[in-house]
Formats: C-alpha cells, structure tokens, sequence
C-alpha cells in the first residue's frame, strides 16, 4: 500500500495491499519526502522547464506544466507553514502567462532576477541558487525541497544542505550533485501530490478518536489505550513513560497500527469493560475483540492479549513503530507468528495458525492476515513485548484472562464504595489503580501530549509521577479501603528523599522510578492529536519551584495512619521532613500547581498547603503521642494570618491567585476546603462565588483566565470542577452541587473514563487521558454527596 492510500485509507478499516500500478519513486526518495512533510516551515522550490513542464526535443517555448504538478502545488502552498515557488530561466512575464500557476506559488523569473509582485527584488538574487536563499531567508524555512530538470540547476543543487532535499528530474546518465533521482516530469507531479497528502496529514492531524472514547488497559506496570473500533491507540514499553511502540493517536497511522475489524467492514456496534476488571470487549456484527493485558508476566515484559471471537472473517493490521515511529521496522513471518526487529527490545506477535502478509509502505513493514473465529476456536493474538519467543503459551488463555480479571475483580469488591454513582465510582477506582506501578510511582496520566486546545501547543507529557497527584490519587484509594498503594508511594516517596541532600530540594516530579527526567524535547516526526503540535517527551516541570507538593504528602500520611489506627515510625520521619522543608522554604514565590511557564509568584494555594502540612504535622503528633517541633506552631498560625491578610482582595471581593494581582485561581479555593478558615467565613462564601461567577461556564470549571505567557486557551478542568462542588457541600448549597456532578457525570466516556478538561463551547474532551486528578475528583465528590 503506498503512502497516499495509507493517509487516504478509513481509520476503522484495515486495508490489504492492491497490487496497484508500480510507484515510480524509490525507497530512499519516499523516506526524503516522508520527513521533509514533518519539518515547521517547508518551502517547495521548482525549476518550470524540466520539473513541472516536460522538456522535449522541439523546444517549444509555450511548453505548460502538467495538470497534476500544478494541483500539487496548489495544495501545498495552502497548507500552513509551506510555501512554494517556481524558479525559472525564463523571464516573468512570460512564465506568469505560460505557467498560470495559482497566486498562492512565488513566481522568480530570468534566472533568479525578477520577483513577483509579492516579494520584492533583492540585489543580491544573480541566479537561481542566490534566489532560492532569498526565499529561504524571507520564509524562515527549515528545510527546502529543490527540483529541477534543465540546465543550470546544478549550482542550485549545492547550497542545499542539512535538512533540504535536491531531486533531479529526468536525464538518468548525467551526473548530478542532487540528492535524488526522479525519472521524469509525471513522476516529479506523484512526488508533490504525495508531498502534499503527507503534509495535508501531519498539519492537521488524520480524523482523531474522541479522547473520552479511548479505553484503558492496564496491568500496572503496562498501560495501553484502545479505540472504540478496536484499534491499538497507545502502548509505550518498557515502561509507561518510555517511548511508543504504538502512537496512532498522536501520529496517525505512521505511528504504529495494530488494528482488528470484520471483513465485512461493519461499524462497531459497543465497547465495554468486563464489570469490576480492565478487560475491554469491542462488539461489531457477528464478532468481538477482548483485550487485556496479562498479568502473569515476569518484569521488563509486556503481553497485550487480543482474542477475536465470532462467526465473520475478521482482517488484521499489524504495524508497531518503535520510538515514536522513528525507527524503521522490519518483520519476519514465522510458523507461529511474526518477529519484529528495530525495538530497542525483543518483540514478537505470537499468532499460531494464522498466514500473514508482509507488505512494505516504501519505508516500513505492515502485516496483514484474515481470519476466521469460530464460535468454539477464537483467534488468540499475543503481542509479547520484551521477549522475540513465540512459543506457546503456559498456560491456556481463557485460563491466563481469568486469573487476571479475578485479581482486579477481589480488589474492586473489598473497597467501599459510596452509592452515589457507585459503577462510576467504581471504574474510577479501577483506573487509578491502574496508574500505580509496581516502582510505587504514580502516573498523573497514561497520555503524552493530548492537547488543551486542538490545534493549540499546550500539550504536555504527564506520564511521570508528581508528588502531589500521586500522594492525591493514592489517598482516594486510602479512603475507599486500598492501603497497598498508598504504601508503595511512600516507599517511593522515602527513597527520592533519601537520595537528597535536604528534603527542600524535592522536584515536583520524577520518572516513575523515582530518578530524574531527562531534558524536554519535541517529537518532530508526529502530527499530533487532530494536528496539534508540539508532540513533547519530558516535562520541563521538574525544574521549577512548587511548594505545595509537601502538603498533600502530609495530608496522604493522616488518611493512611487513620485507616490504619497507627502512624509507622518511618511515614512520622517523613511529616518531620516535609515540614521541615516548608519552614525552609514557605516564604519563597513559586510556579504553583499549575505550572505556569512564567514568573513565580506568591501563590495562594501554595502556602495553603504549606499551612496544612503544618496542620496536620501537628495532628498528626497530638493523635498518635508524638513529639512535634516547637516551632511548628507559631509557624502555623504566621502563615496564616499572612495568607488572610495579603490573599485577600476586597477589590474582588474574594481570595486571588497571588499576593500581587487581582486574577482568581479555582486552586484558592483550598483556603476553605482545606480547614485554614472556617467554610461559614463570609469571605470564603464570596470566593466562592467569584470563582462560580468568574471561572465556572455551564458544566465545567476553568483553573484561571489570565494571561499565563502561553498562547492559545483551554478547556475547563474536570478537578477545578470537584472543587467547586466540594465548597458548594461546604457552604450548605446541595442543590448547586448535585447539578454540576451530574455534569461532571455526563463528561465521563462510554467506559465511564474522563481526561482532563472539557471544553464547553465544542462539547469536547480535551488533555491526556485517562487523568487521575479527574478521577480522584470524582470519587472524593461521590464520597462527600453520600456523607451530606
């Protein structure tokens, strides 16, 4: 299948290979045009005589390019951040007459001399090569694509460089500096046209699955998303925050496809999660896929298993792309299977009896098979990442998915969960306990890079674990009944400390193992979700100042010692610390919970949070017989008559984001929820009703609406929105409360998951999903609707 039917091909639908015409491009000319589409700011450049119109032995001087060229053309130049040009020997006049190319191409006539009325002339232009700088200076381009095919083309051809590209047109025996060969003028108009489909593509991204609508696989120390139709959408190894093997939601088809439909080519009809486990069935006419990944494998391994049952042939798409697709892929068919070189890992496909084609896109392999289920024989599917063995199985898969489903059903049925949305509840539970991982670390999301906005750049990784949504996430499983958890994160908690010099040095975050990330970096090659670009791995936050992180660690030691009845020597050592840090630090502007890429400030919720772990240091002494510091008290009540008095604005009527400004933050609203003033206080009533006023639009909450010195916007966060709901309880409005957790209700996807926004205006989900701050809210909301 070539690359333009693999952009043109239906989502949902697995292709097979047509036996089409032969391309006339090389491999080598393919993987050229693949990653020139993916450069920010790409200028198209043509010589007109040999590139766009045939050259022929008569010399006609009204030759006209070919039809196809030109369509190509105009399709890139009206592509953001592209622009093209035709460069020409011949004067401009003529070539504007002769070319009739669309007013969105440059035109530069007589050698590179004279320039459209676009660009004005510039003395330094004395030929094609000089002209060609001109336009690459004026357009910022990062790379240039040149072709040409008459004379005087070879100059052109050597101030090219880097990331630009050379391709000679025609004449196959002369010698040429270029790059590239092309054969002649039609196989230079295929080369735009697929030029512009692979752009077309990563501008804009291919049609994206709703983000409510991917499901959640997880084995804890694997996670996986699936589409509604069945396809793999994200799957990262050997670690969650490692690079892609699959990232089709990122980048499309080029990313990785492991995809199972019926040959029939029928709609999916539901997809759910077997109750109470991450099994998820996917149901088309006449078949089912269940996925799960297996719990039953040794460490540094992942299995995702993928059973097809039903009475259709079923056809399969198999295409993993390492890094991010970035590292070109070869397969092998065996008797048992399929055998993947190019991962930095061992990775097979154990598949027995089924008969695969390997077919090659001109840069990677895909797989293809039919198959046909039976109602007594399903087809079994076993990705086995970590491992190239395709031999069969210990044990029988029914068997392997029984075990697994039970292990999560036993947990699920030991919690106690609340009536109000109790199925909600419950899959919430499940899905946070999904993002703990063996190391103790918690996973803030399973995603990278799901925008804030579509189209926009607020797209970050948060496949790492942050002390404070860790501590918050694993402290909702304390209050269900789940301790295990919240004593593997202080585990992981106490030995990120230990390999500090002082505990005030805590980063925000770190990798799920507790080391430090390594520097923030941009996936180039990836489209991104519905074009939303930068696609980013790593997260610069862990370089900046967030003093709130010591609070909810506390706060997370008081559930547990509660639930316990006892508080362990080891989790009182780390309140010591924690406090220790605050009375260290508590006075310094920081960047907050939200992370603003901007000045730090002297932020509301962050000494909040630095009173409550103060607060609960010292109730924490006073329930279970311990010794707090002296200086523990005086420093409590000093920062809180200093957040009183300096975080109140009367202008506003309310408690801002900081010290300084008069902007409100949905995170202040922890001056009340918190316990630092009273919910009665009139002043916590008003801001309450700022922030409703303010930053509430219908069914969502934002964090804030000030200029934070990013661009573009975002939707409403779904924690914001349990927030507000938690001081509606608080200040005696029930009513209000209960009408936006149904919102918040409605949010959640057909499998009952929520990312971490929604925007209001397009009804749409919007950031990395599944995301445990909405979860949490979630069930601490059900929790509080029951108690009241």
């Amino acid at each position: 299948m070539t690359l333009t039917q693999t952009v043109n091909a239906t989502p949902g639908m697995p292709e097979e290979p047509t036996g089409a015409t032969p391309d006339p491009l090389s491999i080598d000319v393919r993987r050229r045009v693949s990653a020139l589409a993916r450069t920010p700011r790409l200028l198209v450049a043509c010589d007109y005589d040999g590139a766009l119109a045939p050259l022929d032995t008569d010399h006609r001087p009204d030759r006209r390019p070919l039809p196809e060229a030109v369509r190509a053309l105009r399709e890139l130049a009206e592509l953001p951040g592209t622009v093209c040009a035709v460069i020409s020997a011949r004067p401009l006049r003529d070539l504007a007459a002769l070319s009739r190319l669309p007013g969105e191409v440059r035109l530069v006539g007589a050698h590179g001399t004279e320039f459209d009325t676009d660009l004005a002339a510039d003395p330094s232009a004395h030929g094609k090569a000089e002209a060609l700088e001109v336009l690459r200076d004026r357009t910022d381009a990062t790379a240039v694509l040149y072709m040409g095919g008459g004379d005087g083309e070879e100059p052109v051809f050597l101030h090219l460089s880097g990331a630009d590209a050379g391709i000679r047109v025609g004449d196959a025996d002369a010698p040429s500096v270029a790059a590239h060969r092309v054969a002649d003028t039609p196989a230079a108009a295929h080369l735009l046209a697929l030029l512009a489909a692979e752009r077309r593509s990563w501008v804009f991204g291919e049609r994206p699955t709703p983000i409510e609508r991917m499901s959640l696989l997880s084995d804890r120390a694997s996670v996986a998303l699936v589409g509604p139709d069945a396809r793999l959408l994200w799957l990262c190894h050997p670690e969650p925050d490692s690079p892609a093997l699959f990232a089709e939601l990122l980048g499309g088809r080029s990313a990785g496809v492991f995809a199972i439909a019926p040959a029939h080519r029928g709609l999916p009809l539901g997809q759910r999660y077997e109750p109470g486990t991450m099994t998820v069935r996917t149901r088309f006419s006449r078949l089912e896929v269940i996925d799960y990944l297996a719990a039953d494998t040794a460490p540094g391994r992942t299995d995702l298993v993928r059973v097809i049952t039903g009475t259709t042939p079923a056809v399969v798409e198999f295409a993993p792309r390492p890094d991010f697709g970035r590292a070109p892929v070869r397969i092998t068919a065996k008797d048992d299977g399929l055998i993947v070189e190019g991962a930095a890992f061992p990775l097979a496909l154990h598949a027995p009896g089924v008969s695969w084609r390997i077919d090659h896109d001109g840069v990677d392999d895909i797989a293809y098979a039919t198959v046909q289920p039976t109602s007594e024989h399903p087809v079994v599917l076993e990705l086995r990442c970590g491992t190239d063995s395709l031999a069969g199985a210990e044990r029988p898969e029914a068997e392997r998915r029984r075990t697994g489903e039970a292990e999560w059903a036993d947990w699920l049925n030991a919690l106690a969960l609340p009536e109000t949305e109790r199925r909600l509840v419950a899959r919430s539970a499940l899905t946070l306990r999904g993002l703990c991982t063996p190391t103790g670390g918690v996973m803030a999301a399973a995603t990278t890079s799901l925008p804030e906005e579509i189209g926009g750049i607020r797209n970050w990784d948060y496949r790492y674990c942050w002390l404070r949504d860790g501590a918050l996430t694993v402290q909702a499983l304390v209050d269900l009944g789940s301790t295990a958890e919240a004593e593997a994160f202080l585990d992981w908690v106490h030995r990120v400390v230990a390999a500090l010099p002082g505990p005030e040095l805590l980063k925000p975050l770190y990798s799920l193992r507790g080391t430090d990330l390594g520097p923030e970096e941009v996936v180039e090659s990836l489209s991104g979700y519905a074009g939303s670009r930068p696609v980013r791995v790593g997260n610069l936050a862990d370089h900046q100042v967030q003093l709130d992180v010591f609070g909810p660690v506390v706060e997370l030691i008081a559930h547990l010692a509660r639930a316990r009845g006892r508080l362990a020597d080891r989790d009182w050592d780390l309140v010591r610390e924690m406090a220790h840090a605050v009375a260290r630090r508590w006075h310094e502007p920081d960047h907050g919970i939200w992370e603003e890429r901007d000045e730090p400030r002297h932020r509301v919720y962050s000494k909040v949070m630095c009173w409550l772990t103060l607060d609960r240091a010292l109730t924490l002494a006073a329930a279970y017989g311990r010794a707090p510091d002296p200086a523990w008290g005086p420093l409590r009540a000093r920062i809180a008559a200093e957040v009183v008095e300096r975080g109140w604005n009367a202008e506003v009527q309310a408690f801002t984001t900081a010290y300084d400004g008069t902007d409100l933050d949905a995170a202040s609203l922890h001056i009340g929820l918190s316990g630092l003033i009273d919910p009665s206080d009139a002043r916590f009533q008003a801001t309450v009703t700022a922030i409703e006023a303010e930053l509430r639009s219908g069914p969502t909450v934002y964090r804030y609406h000030r200029d934070d010195g990013l661009p573009g916007g975002e939707g409403g966060f779904h924690l914001c929105t349990a927030w507000l709901i938690e001081a509606y309880l608080a200040t005696g409005r029930r009513a209000e409360a209960e009408e936006l957790f149904a919102h918040l209700v409605d949010c959640a996807g057909p499998t009952g998951l929520l990312p971490e926004e929604f925007d209001p205006v397009s009804e749409r989900a919007l950031g990395n999903h599944p995301q445990a701050y909405s979860h949490l809210g979630l069930i601490r909301c059900a929790r509080l609707l029951d108690q009241h």
